[in-house]
């Protein structure tokens, strides 16, 4: 099967298509023939040896969101799931690949009526939005502001805060970026380039922090007493670490979500039904071939990306 390796770490161009061994299914695993392949910002920071939750043993697959269908089932796995569509974690690699194994009982099937490029745009960035906003939970009326609201993540956010009553300020790097978060449903728009730009927005209850650094601490500024900060992202290259003494001292709560791997489940469910419902859009705004995975990351790399990145593995 072709496949996308990485065999040392570095730029995007890292990224080496080439042939693989076709996975072998095993015990309570599922074989997908991939269509789609979900491309996230922390697979950068992977690829380039950089500051990441893991760092793999070279050569590897990078990939960790996949959307197909099933093709063959391993022992212990419901043999109904052939020929399904579906999309799955893979684990953490192999996803920029032809064919992927993953664990059948953790699939999720593509709910009728969503099509299956939008449901692997929505497997990690609407479980990360259903559970940042849960965690939050603006109310009817209160303000809230999304940071890196043109992203795969905050468009969502956008949205789920906008269902849940709230008025959402959206806080982006460029012009076009700012017309994205106006057409998912953004009251306000702000560009967190421009010196002062917090001067221009005024308090808010909530922040959604998607970039870290300097914007989100002048973010941080804007919560009025009794307000909530959530960070989801650091395109910025670091986190606010905003202590929490500065947070007491001014009432205002730094949120940490937690989840069990069963709310995380519940999360992704919500998202997926959501979109089915035509209640949740997923923002897919550039997608390339999978021997294109290194132009991929460079365009989330130039920060001139748009919503949700992903990989044409294949159609049907």
């Amino acid at each position: 099967m072709r496949a996308v390796w990485l065999k040392e770490f570095g730029g995007p161009k890292a990224l080496v298509p080439g042939d693989a061994p076709d996975p072998v299914v095993g015990d309570g695993q599922a074989l997908v023939d991939v269509e789609f392949a979900n491309i996230t910002f922390v697979e950068t920071q992977v690829r380039a040896g950089g500051p990441a939750p893991f760092r793999p043993q070279l050569p590897v697959i990078l990939g960790n969101g996949v959307g197909g269908v099933v093709t063959e089932v391993g022992a212990g796995a419901d043999p109904a799931l052939v020929g399904r569509r579906v999309v799955s974690g893979t684990g953490g690699s192999g996803g920029y690949a032809e064919r992927a194994v993953v664990d059948a009982a953790a699939l999720f099937e593509v709910p009728d009526g969503l099509a299956l490029d939008d449901a692997v745009a929505l497997l990690a960035d609407g479980r990360t939005a259903t559970m940042m906003l849960r965690a939050a939970a603006p109310g009817p009326g209160e303000r809230v502001l999304v940071e890196a609201a043109a992203g795969g993540v905050g468009t969502l956010l956008v949205q789920l805060a906008k269902a849940a009553g709230a008025v959402v300020v959206a806080a982006a790097g460029s012009g076009p970026k700012l017309e994205v978060a106006r057409g998912v449903g953004a009251d306000e728009v702000v560009d967190y380039r421009e010196p002062g730009w917090s001067e221009s927005v005024a308090e808010v209850d909530v922040v959604f922090d998607g970039v870290g650094g300097d914007v989100a601490r002048e973010a941080f500024t804007l919560l009025r007493p009794g307000g909530r900060m959530v960070s989801f992202g650091l395109a910025s290259g670091e986190w606010a670490d905003i202590p929490d003494e500065a947070a007491a001292g001014r009432d205002v709560r730094l949120v940490r979500p937690t989840a069990s791997p069963e709310e995380l489940r519940e999360f992704t469910l919500s998202a997926l039904g959501e979109a089915a419902a035509g209640r949740l859009r997923a923002v897919i705004g550039q997608r390339f071939p999978l021997d294109g995975a290194s132009d991929a990351h460079a365009a989330i790399e130039s920060r001139g990306s748009v919503g949700k990145t992903l990989l044409e593995v294949r159609r049907r």
